[in-house]
């Protein structure tokens, strides 16, 4: 068959295999020109399949030479109508690339609230990952997540809280802007997207590693954030999310000190940019944000793809001597993104944008194209006219 985008609003129903293959390719080459760094040799990421996740995992593999455990919640090849996810095709491309080059790459498909991955996890560590790590990436997006412990199930809701929002998106599937308003979350709601998106789960792999002996003495582990500017507060920070963000970093506080104590270790949030990812394109109103912000800093010299981003966490920030924290602790390389010129620039593009002129006053092409480069289409070196044998594709193992 041949494979071709199909979207449903902001959602892609499916992905190119060999696209994919070249955006892990290309994400490998650019680190290996970048140059390597000294960084951990033991990593555990959570949510390792696509974007920041996978963004970090290659440039710890191929930048700091680390064997890593990637773990994530994938779709296989159901059949022709349901074809699999864009991450289980980069877990099995991400193995292959780093096992030729010496490295462990083992990934783990499956629930990573549940306490059977954890243990599957840990007994890995312990007897074929050396017994030790001495990084943990927290960088899960999830919509919902049964708590083990009470075997209630949770789901989060992307929305301001106290009063409605109004404001444009951006269809993706029809490249159409229109204006939504997203109402104001209940408590409850508010209280599940806490349950899913903040810290507990963070706090019970590290609780259940450091259990097991299994973090290494200086030891670090990171939370992906996001802070946003004034633009975003209604929707973002002060929203559910915000709050669930607040939950994260407040954990994060106490994990530092229990590090501390236990292995000389440290806990980091760490506030990315906002980057074109499969979660940030279905928060309301982020997309015509994000499509603001890449005119201005495409036009300043400062977009980063999502590759860019992690290598310069990494190598300068994490492992470097260029780290930038404010005033809560957090590490900052969204400094960029929050520049004054750079906001100020974007507050006016936003200031005039309508449906007639987004595609001209803002940088929606690239949003669209690193949309579309997330599920393996619009690279150069691949056929798309190929026709593929899905019995073929069905041999490949994550």
């Amino acid at each position: 068959m041949i494979i071709k985008p199909e979207l449903k609003g902001n959602v892609s129903k499916t992905a190119h295999p060999y696209g994919c293959r070249e955006v892990v390719k290309n994400q490998i080459r650019y680190v290996k020109d970048k140059g390597r760094f000294e960084g951990p040799k033991k990593v555990l990421i959570l949510g390792a399949s696509s974007s920041y996740g996978l963004a970090s995992r290659i440039a710890l593999a191929f930048g700091a030479g680390a064997d890593t455990i990637g773990l994530s919640y994938e779709r296989g090849i159901v059949n022709e109508e349901k074809l699999a996810t864009a991450g289980w095709w980069n877990n099995i491309f991400f193995k292959e690339e780093a096992e030729n080059e010496g490295l462990i790459a083992k990934n783990f498909i499956g629930d990573a609230f549940s306490d059977d991955m954890k243990e599957r996890v840990i007994e890995y560590i312990k007897k074929e990952f050396g017994g030790k790590i001495d990084l943990l990436i927290y960088s899960l997006a999830s919509g919902r997540r049964t708590d083990p412990r009470s075997g209630n199930t949770y789901y989060s809701a992307l929305k301001p809280i106290g009063e409605s929002i109004k404001g444009y998106n951006i269809n993706i599937e029809k490249e159409e802007l229109f204006e939504q308003e997203v109402v104001s979350a209940t408590k409850e709601e508010i209280d599940n997207t806490v349950k899913v998106m903040g810290g507990e789960d963070w706090r019970w792999w590290v609780e259940a590693l450091l259990k097991e002996d299994l973090l290494a003495e200086r030891f670090k582990t990171t939370l992906f954030s996001y802070i946003g500017p004034e633009v975003t507060e209604g929707f973002y920070r002060s929203g559910t999310l915000g709050r669930a963000k607040k939950d994260a970093e407040e954990t994060s506080d106490k994990l530092n000190n229990l590090l501390r104590e236990r292995v000389n270790g440290e806990s980091i949030i760490t506030v990315s940019k906002a980057a074109t990812t499969k979660a940030s394109a279905v928060i309301p109103i982020l997309p015509v944000y994000a499509c603001s912000l890449y005119k201005v800093m495409n036009e300043k010299g400062l977009h980063e793809t999502l590759i860019m981003h992690q290598y310069r966490l990494f190598n300068d920030m994490i492992y470097g001597d260029k780290r930038e924290i404010d005033g809560e602790g957090r590490l900052r390389p969204d400094s960029w993104e929050m520049r004054e010129d750079v906001q100020s620039e974007v507050k006016d593009i936003l200031k005039d944008v309508t449906p007639e002129n987004f595609k001209d006053t803002t940088a929606f092409d690239v949003f669209m194209k690193e949309f579309m480069e997330l599920n393996g289409f619009g690279i150069d070196n691949v056929n798309y006219e190929e026709d593929i044998n899905i019995e073929e594709l069905k041999k490949f193992k994550p």
